[in-house]
């Protein structure tokens, strides 16, 4: 359901018009989707992840798998190789182009005292995954009546800690952490910094520090490393393409016409007397007529 699903919205995306579909649990007619988006043939495709087989059908479809399952970052090694020979060997796009990158995310508060740091956003990040849990594993959950933060908070003692090994410490320590996700070869880390009663002055103070003190080691490096993916995976990607079947677009001439439902009810006389009269309410209200002008006066213009 969810892959017939998307692989219809990525085609209304891109064709003009869209020429309609109808599968086991989607179906649409003949529309033309607007907006397009900005980016072509449209934004990069991710998927959230929370298990190793949602990664590998990730990899199959060529889109990019937003990993929330809190591996270690040598543990990601595998991951990360399991979703580059799937899309090396199997990819069949989903889309209109592939997004081959591998994200996966870790909490993030930053201070020059480690201490100070875990004050600030140990209890963030835990309040998240037990809030995950809550909702995805064992919980059960009453709306407008459930209070998971006092649940957490009688629960904090059984809780695993959240310290240098998950993104919370000092730049030396993040550095490291980042270092071990750099050196598995995820693509991209995402910062859980706003979980639980964390203070947004302390996730911008934590931000700039970032910016200033780690980020730069990085992103120096990430430069050349993403031209070399790119290389690397070129002919991939062509190889990908040409295993999509895609929907064909149609012929100007086999474009449906859609007749206009008040005109459809006049002409056909399928219509209640009520939307009779509804339809001419609301042509007196808008000031509209109820048949087209240029239709039955070919000589009739239009004023502007």
């Amino acid at each position: 359901m969810w892959k017939e699903g998307v692989e219809q919205c990525t085609n209304m995306m891109v064709m003009d018009p869209y020429p309609g579909f109808k599968g086991e649990f989607f179906e649409m007619p003949c529309r033309n989707v607007v907006p397009k988006p900005l980016q072509k043939p449209h934004p990069p495709l991710w998927v959230a992840c929370s298990s190793r087989e949602t990664i590998k059908m990730a990899a199959r479809c060529g889109i990019g798998a937003l990993t929330f399952a809190f591996v270690d970052p040598r543990e990601a090694r595998q991951w990360v190789d399991d979703y580059y020979r799937i899309f090396k060997e199997e990819c069949v796009p989903i889309g209109h182009a592939v997004n081959p990158n591998v994200a996966m995310v870790t909490g993030f508060s930053l201070h020059a005292d480690e201490m100070e740091s875990r004050r600030r956003g140990e209890d963030g990040l835990r309040f998240f995954r037990y809030g995950l849990a809550h909702h995805y594993i064992f919980g059960e959950h009453r709306p407008g009546r459930t209070d998971i933060w006092a649940n957490f908070e009688k629960a904090r003692h059984a809780l695993p800690a959240a310290g240098a090994d998950h993104g919370i410490g000092t730049p030396d320590q993040l550095r490291t952490h980042l270092r071990h996700f750099e050196e598995s070869g995820v693509d991209q880390t995402v910062f859980i910094q706003q979980g639980g009663r964390n203070k947004h002055e302390h996730i911008c103070e934590a931000l700039e520090l970032f910016a200033k003190e780690v980020m730069p080691e990085f992103r120096q490096r990430e430069i050349a490393r993403e031209k070399r993916r790119q290389e690397e995976l070129a002919p991939y990607f062509e190889k990908a393409m040409a295993r999509k079947q895609a929907m064909k677009p149609m012929r100007d001439e086999e474009i449906p016409v859609f007749v206009a439902l008040g005109r459809k009810v006049a002409e056909e006389g399928t219509g209640t007397e009520r939307q009779r009269q509804n339809a001419k309410l609301w042509a007196d209200a808008a000031q509209v007529t109820l048949s087209d002008p240029l239709r039955h006066n070919p000589k009739a213009t239009v004023k502007q």
